[in-house]
């Protein structure tokens, strides 16, 4: 997968754009907690004042809590509040740290003074060691005491508090602004009211900005995995379409097909999913992680375990799983190569009656491929329930041990309500990665499948530095002691073959099945490359010119008739689109194929259906042969085109093909000997090797090999 992570260059925009969504919607989602602890203790159990720093005070109860305070923590109180008549009243300046300091600062006082001023039976126990008479104002007598007495009561208040825990600190000094709030006649249903409702208006427009957000992800992690899966399917369009045979045969064409469309299916499908899960599971892992720790770190613990056996459970499944979903791309290509087989087959299946072993044949392929795609979902889904198991037995472990904390005032509800959803975010997150990793193995497998195919180098390349071509057509074809292997193969194909062909002649190749007629003359096109010795066009290597330079001078048509589906016009025009009405026209009168054309409703717009099946196959052969034809090329090949045509129609073919292209050069490679008796030269192969050279009375006379084919076809009178 990495390595198809360059053809993202276009897309580094939308990209960018995406992440900057997920930290967005990873910020919205890791705030909502927040607010629910918050609606929880401040909002219900604080009746919505956040902390122990009055937002106003009396300027009496200012003086009492100064009697608690040293003299630099008066100075700083002091600063924080601007005395308006007889009420002191926050600062706009006093927000976030500030607050924070001020709030540790005020606690202790405020829940001093709400101790002594509400008689406590602490503060009456003091005041009586203190031996102060009954009736007397505790803040007027502790504010009448020196100094040094009164610090020495403060350090041993101090002393008692410092082992409370900051929760219960500040829900005490709460109930000291609450008095003080309820003394100043303000409401404090008001109060509690406006601070739930400020936060609930606040959480319905983070949900809001997390669904905008995700939609926002959504649709352009989709635009982002379509464009590459349009890259990619288009780069090994392009790779494939300039293989020479050789890599085009390493290949198999139901493997090519399975790579350009199910393997990139894969990857795009994942490439979807990577932005909305992969990037966003860690942003919400780690955020969730650094809130728990800020909200309490006690119960950490628990995570700790549950993150350990959830990678413990994909690690065992991924070791048993992972080898099948190599396997599975290998079962999709046989199965693919089956189906095509058969139905490429069909009239030959019938005519054989073997539909019940074709049928068997396609049955074990679907069978095998079905029985891989089951183990590997039964391994995979047996990881949800465990993941929702671990998931669920951390919610109780955190109820448990948090109801603990709780009860003993370590913890407040809200805190803990807090945990267990920064929890659950934190193993949704890995449950993210696990739903992710069913599919990524596949893809990483079909990621893999693809690469072979775009790093493939192919063995036939245009040199450096081109030779350039006059424009002078020539026409000359020679081959200068040419031998030829296929890679791999233990001996050669061809062996020392040397002929020249001039402009205007024709040239036939004859000999038995297997004798290596069509390798030579795919040699001249180079879709493969001589092993040895040289091949020229026009007096020019054929390495040392572009494959366009060199398939543009040259007209070739198939052993077998390929045909492209559109019209008739269109397969005519195929090698030349801007010709002219009167071009096609003529080359389906030299190809003979005017007659069946005309006869047809439409003429030459008549449809061709894909691969040709709608014509017979001499019309397809005719076709072949017009297209190569209008191409008006100077150098023409023929691997064996005119077996599927009568001998008629080939006579007239070959008359017209004279008479009409008589400067052309031609090259026939033939298995009937009438069509080559008028052949300039003819070139004999027997199992590779040149057996002879000549016109067909010169062969008749000293080549024995020509001398055989020539009397197994015909009879001596028609050889005479």
């Amino acid at each position: 997968m990495i390595k198809l992570m360059k053809y993202l260059k276009k897309s580094a925009g939308y990209i960018v754009l995406i992440i900057g969504l997920l930290f967005l919607q990873a910020y919205c989602d890791l705030s909502l907690p927040d607010y629910t602890s918050k609606i929880i203790n401040v909002g219900i159990q604080q009746g919505g004042i956040p902390d122990g720093v009055p937002e106003k005070m009396r300027k009496s109860t200012m003086e009492d809590l100064q009697i608690f305070m040293d003299e630099d923590t008066r100075k700083e109180v002091l600063n924080a509040y601007v005395l308006d008549g007889d009420v002191y009243e926050l600062k706009n300046t006093i927000t976030g740290d500030k607050r924070d300091e001020l709030n540790d600062l005020l606690c202790k006082p405020l829940m001093m003074y709400t101790s002594f001023t509400s008689g406590s039976e602490e503060s009456q126990m003091m005041l009586s060691k203190m031996q102060m008479p009954e009736g007397t104002d505790p803040m007027q007598a502790l504010g009448n005491m020196p100094d040094e007495a009164r610090k020495q009561m403060l350090e041993t208040v101090d002393e008692k508090l410092s082992d409370m825990p900051e929760s219960i600190l500040t829900q005490a000094s709460v109930s000291g602004v609450k008095a003080e709030y309820q003394a100043m006649g303000e409401n404090l249903d008001t109060i509690q009211m406006r601070y739930i409702k400020n936060a609930g208006i606040r959480m319905v427009l983070m949900a809001l900005l997390i669904m905008l957000a995700a939609v926002c992800v959504v649709f352009l992690s989709a635009r982002v995995a379509a464009a590459l899966g349009h890259d990619l399917r288009d780069n090994i369009y392009r790779k494939v379409i300039h293989f020479s045979s050789n890599e085009y045969h390493r290949f198999s064409t139901a493997s090519l097909i399975t790579r350009s469309t199910n393997d990139v299916q894969q990857v795009q499908q994942v490439m979807t999913m990577m932005f909305r899960i992969v990037l966003y599971a860690p942003i919400l892992g780690i955020g969730g992680v650094i809130k728990v720790l800020q909200t309490d770190s006690s119960m950490t613990w628990i995570l700790a375990v549950a993150v350990a056996l959830i990678l413990i459970v994909i690690f065992v499944l991924f070791q048993i799983a992972m080898p099948k979903f190599t396997i599975l791309q290998t079962l999709i290509d046989r199965l693919n190569l089956v189906t095509r087989e058969i139905l490429t087959g069909i009239p030959v299946i019938r005519a054989f009656s073997r539909e019940e072993h074709e049928e068997e044949r396609f049955e074990k392929a679907n069978r095998d491929l079905t029985r891989t795609n089951l183990f590997v979902n039964r391994c995979m889904t047996f990881m949800m329930p465990v993941m929702m198991l671990i998931m669920n037995g951390v919610s109780v472990a955190i109820i448990y041990f948090g109801a603990h904390g709780v009860d003993s005032g370590n913890m407040q509800v809200g805190n803990m309500m807090a945990f267990i959803q920064y929890a659950m975010q934190i193993i949704m997150s890995f449950l993210m990665i696990t739903a992710i990793s069913i599919m990524l193995p596949r893809a990483n497998v079909a990621a893999g499948r693809i690469c072979e195919v775009l790093e493939m180098e192919p063995s036939v390349n245009d040199p450096e530095d081109p030779v350039l071509m006059e424009n002078q057509k020539k026409g000359t074809i020679e081959f200068d002691h040419v031998s030829f292997a296929y890679p791999d193969a233990g001996e050669n194909v061809i062996n020392d073959i040397t002929f020249k062909a001039d402009k205007g002649e024709t040239v036939a190749i004859i000999g038995s099945t297997g004798s290596g007629k069509s390798t030579l003359i795919n040699l001249i096109p180079r879709f493969y490359d001589v092993t040895k010795g040289s091949v020229k066009v026009d007096g020019v290597d054929v390495r040392d010119m572009t494959q366009h330079d060199l398939r543009e001078r040259i007209g070739y048509v198939p052993q077998k008739g390929v045909l492209f589906s559109g019209t008739i016009d269109s397969n005519i025009r195929y090698g030349k689109p801007d010709m002219s009405s009167e071009d096609v026209k003529l080359a389906a009168e030299i190809s003979q194929s005017d007659d069946f054309i005309q006869a047809k409703k439409e003429g030459y717009d008549a449809p061709i259906s894909q691969g040709g099946t709608n014509v017979s196959g001499g019309q397809k052969q005719r076709l072949s042969i017009a297209r190569a034809i209008a191409k008006k090329p100077e150098i023409l090949i023929f691997d064996d085109s005119f077996s599927a045509l009568d001998f008629k129609t080939d006579s007239r073919l070959r008359k017209a093909l004279r008479e009409k292209t008589e400067d052309t050069t031609t090259i026939i490679v033939a298995q009937r000997i009438s069509t080559i008796l008028n052949a300039d030269q003819i070139i004999v192969l027997d199992e590779g090797n040149m057996a002879g050279i000549g016109t067909h009375r010169e062969l008749m006379k000293n080549c024995e090999v020509y001398r055989q084919i020539a009397m197994s076809q015909l009879s001596e009178e028609e050889l005479a």
